[in-house]
């Protein structure tokens, strides 16, 4: 039986999805592991882990409780989200008894508030701090006896597709990903002045960052020291040419639009060259694929739902 836990983050037009295969009769308990080291995979997730503990104390204490049962399947938000005919593509399929076969589970993970700010720099609310929590989420999930460990699936779209992107990168437990208008390139998008459309999306940070700076518009040296303090290394060691390799030997999927201004195509060439690189070296090829629709900007499409929903029956359903 395919799962569903939903949740969404503070933009209301954000969401990630994890999958994962129920077993109907317990199962045995298990962790998967890291495979081999591929170009370093091991040692930048070691970093980036090593990064995720210094604003945190040693031990996090996770609880989780049910939160309301959702109000539409796959949603859980109030106006119904403006991309719901996308939605509405997943699951596609003609599934006999689908409603009674599919279960919805939504969740609240307390860990710690994602609460931080340009003047504190005590957490790191923008990506970060969420991709801790579904670290928490995957120790949450392969602990439960009724879930395969081995068969967990993460997708999500915009901020929620960077989610999806860096979870998959840190944690292999997340053994299919396939991040949505999520993945870009922030270097290439700085030393290219590609970065309006993404600082348009969070400008509040950068205008407190600006006024700090003495700046009279928000400029690339605002641009990259706001990132470097809310999200140390996301522009540098952490970047999509580094961590997206990093996924490699597991099934990546990249979904984006041609005219994508957030996500930029000429962003996301380098770490799609270099993902391929490493996924050839470890025999693995096919596990890798790039999609790109033409004349979409940044907005989550049918297409892009039915081509996730497919990755995700590839793989996990092996």
């Amino acid at each position: 039986m395919t799962n569903i836990i939903s949740s969404s983050s503070i933009s209301p037009l954000i969401c990630f999805f994890v999958f994962f295969f129920w077993l109907g009769h317990g199962g045995a308990l298990g962790i998967q592991h890291s495979a081999p080291a591929i170009n370093g995979a091991d040692k930048i997730r070691s970093q980036f882990l090593h990064l995720l503990r210094t604003r945190r104390s040693p031990q996090v204490p996770l609880t989780v409780e049910p939160s309301k049962p959702a109000r539409h399947p796959l949603f859980q938000q109030v106006p119904t989200p403006t991309f719901s005919e996308a939605m509405e593509s997943c699951p596609k399929a003609d599934i006999k008894n689908l409603k009674q076969r599919l279960r919805e589970e939504n969740f609240y993970l307390h860990t710690e508030a994602l609460v931080s700010s340009w003047i504190k720099g005590d957490t790191m609310p923008f990506l970060f701090d969420t991709v801790w929590d579904l670290i928490k989420l995957a120790d949450y999930l392969t602990q439960r006896k009724d879930i395969d460990p081995k068969r967990i699936g993460i997708t999500g779209e915009s901020l929620g597709g960077m989610h999806a992107w860096f979870a998959a990168f840190v944690d292999t437990r997340y053994a299919v990903a396939a991040p949505i208008i999520g993945v870009q390139g922030f270097r290439w998008a700085i030393d290219n002045d590609k970065w309006q459309a993404r600082v348009d999306s969070i400008k509040a940070v950068f205008e407190e960052a600006r006024i700090d700076l003495g700046k009279c518009a928000i400029d690339k040296e605002v641009v990259k020291k706001v990132w470097d303090r809310i999200a140390p290394g996301l522009a540098s060691i952490f970047d999509s040419p580094y961590s997206i390799p990093a996924i490699a030997p597991r099934p990546l999927l990249l979904l984006n639009g041609a005219d994508d201004p957030r996500c930029p195509l000429d962003g996301i060439k380098t770490p799609t060259k270099r993902a391929r690189k490493a996924y050839a070296k470890a025999h693995s090829s096919n596990n890798v694929k790039l999609i790109v629709q033409p004349g979409i900007g940044h907005e989550m499409t049918s297409l892009m739902v039915k081509e996730a929903s497919d990755w995700m029956d590839r793989f996990l359903k092996q």
